[in-house]
């Protein structure tokens, strides 16, 4: 049974950093994208960014370019999200999802097959 868990969650004050884990168990990634995800309440889920599991290539919405980082430890089964510049509107759940990788960097989480039970992100002062 595959199993995505989210942690690292917590409060951080505005402009501060953060870093959210996502271990995988289960099976075997090697050919999967690996997601971020957030959602605020009342919002819908937003698509925060990607990787490929086996080439670590990344994929970013322009809303958090250049403050997110995605990356990943094969050896660990081990996603991260380092999050840096953080803003009030950063605060959300954050998880962690996959699937098969076919070329594509999908932002729709309905594409997604698995999904982690997610972490709090609370951006404040």
């Amino acid at each position: 049974q595959v199993q995505l868990v989210e942690s690292g969650g917590g409060l951080v004050r505005p402009g501060g950093s953060l870093s959210l884990l996502c271990t995988v168990s289960g099976r075997t990634f090697s050919y999967y994208l690996m997601s971020w995800f957030r959602q605020a309440p009342g919002k819908e889920r937003e698509f925060v960014g990607s990787i490929t599991w086996s080439s670590g290539s990344t994929y970013y919405p322009n809303s958090v370019k250049g403050r997110f980082t995605i990356s990943r430890d094969n050896a660990r089964n081990t996603m991260y999200l380092q999050m840096s510049s953080l803003k009030p509107e950063d605060t959300a759940v954050y998880y962690c999802a996959a699937r098969p990788f076919d070329g594509t960097y999908y932002r729709d989480p309905t594409k997604y097959d698995y999904w982690g039970q997610g972490t709090q992100v609370t951006v404040s002062s």
